[in-house]
C-alpha cells in the first residue's frame, strides 16, 4: 500500500460498512440493485392506500365524516350555477332572468351527468337584493372522480351564458373547482419535480468538473427515491400515504441523496488529491464523511419523526415518507457508494469538463475556498463583533415572525385572480355570504323522524339565522333510512375566514346547545370547509409543543453522543433555532405583510398557510444538521490531529466550504423551483425552504458557527465528568501524524483517539 502510515482503524459503523463494500464491491452493488427492484416490485403489487378524508383530522370533522361513512351515505359532488344580473336594474323576477334559469336547468339535466337539479324559485336561493339566484345540483357517480365527468356540464352552462349576454351565468362546485385546478396546475408539480434532476446535475457538473462524478449523487438520489416509492406502497397499509407525502418525499430525497453522496465523494477525492492511494482515500472517507452522513441522517430521521406526533394523517404520511427516503439515502451512501467508487477508481474523473477540471487541479483540495478563507480571517480576528453583528441581523430578520398569523388559505388567497373560478367564488360570496363553503351539521338520532328531533332541527334552522351566524337559506336534507340529517348553513363572513370562524363558533357554542343539544341521544358535529380549517388549526397548535420538544431533545442527545461535548450540542440547537426563526421572519415579511413579495412573484395574502410553520421547522431542523455535522466533524477532526482550536476552526470551515456551498446551491435551487409554482402555499414553502438553507449555509455555518466556537475556545469540547459514561460514538479521524494532544478544557476531559 502506497501510504502505510495512513491506515484507518475502522471502528465506526460507517467505516466498517464502507470497508466491506469496497472489498465486496459487486456484491454491494448487486444487493442495492436487488433492494431497489424488490421494493418497487412489492410496492407496486401491494398498491398504495391513501389517506381517507374521514381520517384526516380528529374532533368534530372526523366525527361527522365517520357518521356519514357508517351510515353508508354517498355524498355526491355538489355544483352551483350562479345567475346574476350584470347591471343594477335586472331582477330574478324579470322574464329574461326566469328564462335563463329555465335554460340552465334544462341544459344541465340534458347532459345526463347531473341529478337533483333544483330551481331557485323552488328552493328560495335568491339573494336579498333580488339580483342573483342559484341553480343547484349534484354530479352523478363517485364524488372523487366527478371532476373527470363535469366538462359536459360546464360546456352546457357556457352555452346558456352565450345565449344570455346581459346576465352572468357561472358554475362552481367541488367537481368544477377540481377540474380547473387540474387543468391549470396539474402539470405544475410534475414540471417542478422533473426539473429538480437536471438542475442538480448541472450544479454538480460545475462542482466536480466531471460527468461521472456528477452523475453518482444524482443516481443515488434517484434510486433512493424509487426504492422509497415502493416502500411507501407497503407501509401505506399501516399508515396511509398521500400525493402530498409523495411530493415532499421527492423533494427531501433529492436534497439529502445528493448531499450525502456529495459529502462522501468530495472527501474521497480530497484524500486522493492529497497523494493517498485510492484504497486509503476511500477508507478515510468512510471513517469521516461516512460517519458524518450517518449522524446527519439519523438526526434528519428523528426530526421527520416529529411529524408523527401531530395526529394529523397528512403530516404523519409526510413524516414517514420523508423519514424512509432519508434512511434509504443514508444507507446507500455508506454502502453502495464506496463500492461504486472502488469499482470506478480513476474513471470517476471521466467526462471531465476541461476548464473546471484544470481549475480543480490547480487549486487543490487542501487550499480550500479563497472567499471563505478571507471571510474566516475577519471572523476569527474579531469573533465577538462577528457574533453580535450576525446574530443581531438574524434576530432582526426573525422579528416579523412574532406577529405571524396562520390560516388555511381561501381560494382567492391561494390563486389570486389567476383562475376564472376564483371570480365566480367571489361573486357568489358577495351575493350569498358563505354560500360557496357552507357549514354542514351532520345530525344522527335514534329516530330522525321523532317529533322532538324534527322540532329541534326546525329550531336550529331558525336560530342559526336569528343569532347572526347565517343569513340563510338553511337547507335540511333527511336520510330517513339511516336516521341522519345533513343541515347546510351558509356562514356569515363568506371568504373572510376570521369572520366565518366567528360564525362557526357561534353555531357550535350557542345555536347547537340551545336546540339539538337538548335532545338525548342526538349527535350533531359541525363540519365543512371552514370547520375543517378551524379543527386543523386547533389540532396543529396542540401538537406544536410535543413536536418541538421531541425534535429538539433528540437532536440535542444525538449531538451530545456524536461529539461528546455539551457545548457543541447546545450551540447546535441554538444556531438551528436561529436559522428557523430567520426563515419564519422572511415568510411573514414577504407573504403576510407583502414586503418585496413581487420580487418572488408572490402576493401579500395576509397570512401564512397553517401547516407550513411546523412543516418548515421539522424539515429545516433536520436538513440544517447536514451542514452542521459535516463542518463540526471536520473541525473536531483537525483538533484531534493536534491543531489549536482556532486553526481547527479555520481548517474545518474552509475545507468544507466547497462541498457545503455546492450542497446548499443544489438545495436552494430545488426548493426555489417550488417557489415558482402558482399556488401561494407552494410559493411560501419554496421561498421559506430556499431562504432558510441559504441563511444556514452562509451566515450560520460561515460566520456564526466559527465565531461562537472561537469565543468558546477549548470549552467547545467540554463534557462534565458525570456524562463521561455516555456511549462514545465519535469516529477515528483521518490519521495524519498526530502531534502531542493538548489538554482540553472541561474537568480533564480529553478527546479519545
Amino acid at each position: 500500500m502506497g501510504n502505510g502510515d495512513s491506515r484507518v482503524r475502522a471502528r465506526g459503523l460507517a467505516a466498517r460498512a464502507g470497508g466491506w463494500s469496497a472489498r465486496h464491491r459487486w456484491a454491494a452493488v448487486g444487493i442495492w440493485v436487488l433492494f431497489v427492484v424488490l421494493a418497487m416490485g412489492l410496492g407496486s403489487a401491494a398498491g398504495r392506500v391513501d389517506v381517507d378524508e374521514a381520517d384526516q383530522l380528529k374532533g368534530e370533522t372526523h366525527t361527522a365524516a365517520r357518521i356519514i361513512d357508517d351510515a353508508g351515505i354517498e355524498q355526491p359532488a355538489g355544483e352551483t350555477v350562479l345567475i346574476q344580473a350584470k347591471d343594477g336594474s335586472g331582477k330574478a323576477t324579470d322574464a329574461e332572468f326566469k328564462a335563463a334559469v329555465a335554460d340552465v336547468v334544462k341544459a344541465v339535466e340534458g347532459t345526463g351527468k347531473a341529478t337533483d337539479v333544483t330551481s331557485p324559485y323552488d328552493t328560495g336561493t335568491i339573494s336579498k337584493d333580488g339580483r342573483s339566484a342559484l341553480v343547484q345540483f349534484d354530479m352523478r357517480g363517485d364524488a372523487k372522480t366527478a371532476a373527470d365527468r363535469v366538462e359536459p356540464v360546464l360546456n352546457a352552462v357556457a352555452g346558456v351564458q352565450k345565449a344570455h349576454g346581459t346576465l352572468r351565468i357561472e358554475e362552481i362546485g367541488g367537481a368544477s373547482m377540481q377540474k380547473q385546478y387540474k387543468d391549470a396546475f396539474g402539470d405544475d408539480f410534475q414540471k417542478a419535480e422533473y426539473s429538480a434532476v437536471p438542475v442538480a446535475l448541472g450544479i454538480l457538473l460545475i462542482a466536480f468538473g466531471a460527468l461521472v462524478a456528477a452523475l453518482l449523487p444524482v443516481g443515488l438520489a434517484i434510486t433512493a427515491i424509487m426504492a422509497t416509492m415502493g416502500l411507501m406502497g407497503l407501509v401505506s397499509h399501516l399508515q396511509p400515504m398521500s400525493d402530498t407525502a409523495n411530493s415532499v418525499m421527492l423533494l427531501v430525497g433529492m436534497a439529502v441523496g445528493v448531499d450525502y453522496c456529495l459529502f462522501y465523494l468530495r472527501r474521497e477525492r480530497e484524500e486522493r488529491d492529497a497523494g493517498r492511494d485510492p484504497g486509503t482515500a476511500l477508507r478515510i472517507a468512510a471513517a469521516t464523511s461516512g460517519r458524518a452522513v450517518i449522524v446527519s441522517g439519523v438526526t434528519v430521521c428523528v426530526a421527520m419523526a416529529g411529524m408523527l406526533f401531530t395526529g394529523i394523517s397528512t403530516f404523519e404520511a409526510m413524516g414517514l415518507a420523508s423519514l424512509m427516503v432519508v434512511a434509504v439515502a443514508m444507507v446507500g451512501s455508506v454502502t453502495v457508494l464506496p463500492a461504486l467508487l472502488s469499482l470506478l477508481g480513476e474513471r470517476v474523473e471521466k467526462g471531465r469538463i476541461p476548464f473546471l477540471g484544470r481549475r480543480r487541479k490547480k487549486t487543490g483540495a487542501d487550499q480550500g475556498s479563497r472567499f471563505w478563507t478571507a471571510v474566516l480571517r475577519g471572523v476569527l480576528a474579531k469573533p465577538l463583533i462577528s457574533v453580535v453583528v450576525a446574530a443581531g441581523a438574524l434576530l432582526a430578520v426573525a422579528a416579523p415572525a412574532l406577529g405571524m398569523k396562520t390560516q388555511q388559505l381561501t381560494l382567492d388567497q391561494e390563486f389570486g385572480d389567476s383562475l376564472p373560478i376564483v371570480q365566480t367564488y367571489n361573486h357568489i360570496n358577495d351575493a350569498f355570504p358563505g354560500g360557496s363553503e357552507p357549514a354542514q351539521v351532520v345530525v344522527r338520532a335514534k329516530d330522525i323522524n321523532a317529533p322532538e328531533v324534527k322540532q329541534a332541527l326546525n329550531d336550529f334552522k331558525q336560530r342559526a339565522i336569528s343569532s347572526g351566524a347565517s343569513r340563510g337559506p338553511v337547507d335540511i336534507k333527511l336520510h330517513e333510512t339511516q336516521n341522519v340529517a345533513v343541515v347546510s348553513v351558509p356562514l356569515v363572513g363568506g371568504s373572510d375566514m376570521d369572520q366565518a370562524i366567528k360564525s362557526l363558533d357561534k353555531l357550535r357554542d350557542e345555536v347547537r346547545p340551545a336546540t339539538l343539544g337538548k335532545i338525548d341521544g342526538v349527535q350533531a358535529p359541525v363540519t365543512g370547509q371552514v370547520a375543517g380549517n378551524s379543527d386543523f388549526n386547533d389540532q396543529l397548535i396542540g401538537s406544536v409543543v410535543p413536536v418541538f420538544a421531541f425534535v429538539v431533545v433528540f437532536a440535542f442527545l444525538l449531538m451530545l453522543l456524536s461529539f461528546r461535548s455539551l457545548t457543541v450540542a447546545i450551540t447546535s440547537i441554538v444556531l438551528n433555532l436561529l436559522s428557523v426563526g430567520a426563515a419564519y421572519g422572511i415568510l411573514v415579511a414577504v407573504f403576510q405583510h407583502g414586503w418585496g413579495a413581487s420580487l418572488v412573484g408572490a402576493e401579500g395574502v395576509g397570512a401564512i398557510v397553517s401547516w407550513l410553520p411546523l412543516f418548515l421547522f421539522v424539515i429545516l431542523f433536520g436538513l440544517s444538521m447536514d451542514y452542521h455535522v459535516f463542518v463540526v466533524s471536520r473541525i473536531r477532526e483537525a483538533r484531534m490531529r493536534g491543531r489549536s482550536t482556532k486553526d481547527a476552526i479555520q481548517h474545518g470551515v474552509v475545507t468544507t466550504a466547497g462541498v457545503v456551498t455546492s450542497a446548499a446551491v443544489i438545495m436552494v435551487a430545488v426548493f426555489a423551483i417550488f417557489g415558482t409554482l402558482s399556488m401561494q402555499s407552494m410559493k411560501q414553502m419554496g421561498v421559506g425552504l430556499a431562504a432558510a438553507v441559504l441563511i444556514d449555509a452562509t451566515v450560520i455555518r460561515g460566520v456564526l458557527l466559527p465565531a461562537v466556537m472561537a469565543l468558546l475556545g477549548e470549552r467547545n469540547w467540554y463534557l462534565p465528568k458525570w456524562l463521561h459514561r455516555l456511549p462514545d460514538l465519535t469516529h477515528d479521524e483521518s490519521p495524519e501524524p498526530v502531534a502531542a494532544a493538548a489538554p482540553l478544557h472541561g474537568e480533564g476531559e480529553r478527546l479519545s483517539v
